[in-house]
């Protein structure tokens, strides 16, 4: 029994060694990685460190965007015309990528400027920080699934990544179109049609309008807003479209959704000589381009209004 229990102690005694052993060992281990990792972040080279930035100015060439934040520093506008229905996303990404931009390497003893393209550079962003401070990145040759920068007028050149990826949208892809309700037979409750001075009521309660109901509730749930002629037109601009007051179809349609009675409002205008209509819903600025065979459904087409 006590040649057991001696036995017994000995184990215990082997087991604690090693479970002493694989502490140390698990935090020799965590020690030099949080060393490799700090020593990694000191290494990684950042040119930018803009943490209020107001302001993108993009160029290429002639052409060029900016983008502004409003002074309650909530939205970002276009510019060049600051009732663009701008998508916020895409002036954000913009921001996050350049507030604290990483560079992959610096050239030590790099040539002249000219043998990296920056002497003429492809593109050019300039940031501008809260206080008025612009920071200016200009970006050469392509390299490495990136280009050659420098920043200001420091002459360090630098490889990048390509970061300019996120300037490379046109206009129309970066506004934020109208949201469009569903309507259907199921739940579209009236339709009022007003032109030439005249008003044509469907309603959805009245039996002889079950027909007619079927047919423009068929047009309204066919509408996609995802082609614009105009996105922020000015009302001196409405007629060229036949969207002015004295000439569009107004059409209003009373539907629910969620157990809520709705309105939508579509204002109808002329065709653009290509099989569309100039459309504007609700108090929207943005100029759609509707489909006429669609247009004519809502419309009930044929029928007398």
């Amino acid at each position: 029994m006590k040649k057991k229990k001696k036995q017994a102690v000995i184990l215990l005694g082997v087991l604690a060694i090693l479970l002493a052993a694989l502490f140390a060992l698990r935090t020799v281990n965590r020690r030099t990685e949080e060393a490799e990792t700090k020593k990694a972040a000191e290494q990684k080279i950042y040119v930018t460190d803009i943490s209020d930035m107001t302001k993108i100015r993009y160029q290429s060439g002639t052409d060029g965007m900016t983008f502004e934040k409003t002074a309650d520093q909530e939205t970002w506008i276009y510019m060049e015309d600051p009732d663009f229905p701008l998508a916020q996303q895409y002036p954000e990404e913009m921001e996050n990528t350049f507030e604290k931009l990483e560079v992959k390497r610096e050239l030590k003893d790099g040539d002249e400027l000219s043998s990296y393209g920056l002497d003429e550079p492809q593109y050019q962003v300039t940031l501008t920080d809260q206080d008025g401070t612009e920071t200016t990145l200009y970006f050469g040759n392509a390299v490495d699934d990136g280009y050659y920068l420098t920043v200001d007028d420091t002459k360090t050149v630098y490889t990048v990544g390509n970061v300019i990826d996120v300037f490379q949208h046109s206009l129309e892809e970066m506004a934020q179109l109208d949201e469009y309700p569903n309507i259907g037979s199921g739940n579209l409750k009236k339709e009022t049609i007003t032109q030439n001075g005249g008003t044509t009521t469907y309603d959805s309660e009245n039996e002889d309008d079950a027909e007619a109901i079927v047919a423009v509730a068929g047009g309204l749930g066919a509408v996609k807003l995802s082609s614009a002629a105009d996105y922020s037109v000015a009302d001196a601009d409405l007629a060229k479209y036949s969207l002015d007051e004295t000439a569009r179809i107004t059409v209003e349609a009373v539907y629910t959704e969620s157990d809520k009675e709705n309105v939508l409002r579509l204002y109808i205008g002329g065709d653009d000589g290509s099989g569309n209509r100039y459309v504007m819903i609700n108090d929207s600025r943005i100029v759609y381009l509707i489909s006429e065979e669609i247009c004519d459904n809502i419309l009930n087409a044929g029928e007398e209004q």
